[in-house]
């Protein structure tokens, strides 16, 4: 998927979508066949250790987009507009959009619709692609009491596919479902001639998002329903670092192919040998 006339809604084929904050990890998403990339405001709980996403910044959704672009340059990227990005100003909003456009987004996601429909259809009519967010919004935690499960009554399901009409009426290309009923779910996508992409919303939706950390399983403390882990990754890197601690301690670690020896007669003047293996040295100490 490289842009977003390619994000389309297909009943043959559902969209896969990961959430990553890093080139390293965006790297490993460009070399699968992964379909796109999100940058989510999650970056503040995930990368920065914060209990909620409200701590993300503009500044810190464009240098995590930055990052992810070095290292996906090819994948269809989607970035978070952070909390109250775009409950301010139109100036404001749309300063904090061109923010992560020139960082490297293709597209931008925004929470709610309720008092931001001409907010995303003025984003929209400005050439930028927009997707929406309703069910669980996390920049609205303290107004939803808690990470919740929402629309889990009829009213509170009307209400739900109300917002979505609204949200694809706006201009919107996509739109997330979190952690909503499966039912509501399947309900809203048939509605919507968008795509849905369900996150903890069941498999009726068009696609699926899931935190690269969470689906390699990196995190063991962090276990929520909605979440299938494909790897045990804190395990198998938990088992890594301490091999390579036993072959610190025990003397075995570095060995003569990976150290440096002086130069020979014949090859005396200046190293012509490669310390790293790129172009780039970023990551090494």
């Amino acid at each position: 998927m490289k842009s977003v006339l390619d994000f389309r809604r297909s009943p043959e084929r559902k969209i896969s979508m990961v959430t990553c904050y890093d080139a390293t990890s965006a790297a490993i998403v460009e070399a699968s066949n992964v379909d796109c990339i999100l940058v989510g405001d999650s970056v503040a709980m995930t990368m920065h250790g914060h209990s909620t996403t409200l701590p993300a910044t503009v500044e810190m959704m464009a240098f995590h987009v930055a990052a992810v672009r070095r290292g996906a340059p090819t994948k269809f990227l989607i970035s978070d507009l952070p909390f109250l990005a775009h409950r301010g100003s139109l100036e404001s909003t749309m300063n904090a959009v061109r923010a992560v456009m020139v960082a490297g987004a293709q597209a931008v996601k925004i929470e709610g619709i309720d008092g931001s429909f001409e907010t995303i259809k003025h984003i929209v009519e400005s050439g930028v692609p927009v997707i929406g967010h309703l069910g669980l919004t996390p920049q609205s935690v303290h107004g939803l009491g808690g990470f919740k499960v929402q629309a889990t009554s009829q009213a509170a399901g009307d209400a739900l596919l109300e917002q979505a009409l609204r949200v694809q009426k706006a201009g919107a290309f996509a739109l997330v479902l979190e952690c909503v009923p499966s039912e509501i779910a399947a309900r809203v996508t048939a509605a919507l001639d968008i795509p849905t992409i369900g996150i903890g919303a069941g498999p009726a939706c068009s696609g699926q998002v899931l935190v690269f950390q969470d689906l390699l399983g990196l995190n063991a403390s962090f276990k929520p329903k909605f979440v299938r882990k494909y790897a045990d990754g804190f395990t198998f890197v938990t088992e890594a670092l301490n091999r390579y601690h036993a072959d610190v301690i025990e003397g075995t670690f570095p060995a003569p192919k990976e150290s440096y020896a002086m130069p020979t007669e014949k090859t005396q003047g200046p190293s012509t040998e490669p310390v790293y293996s790129t172009v780039s040295k970023e990551g090494h100490a």
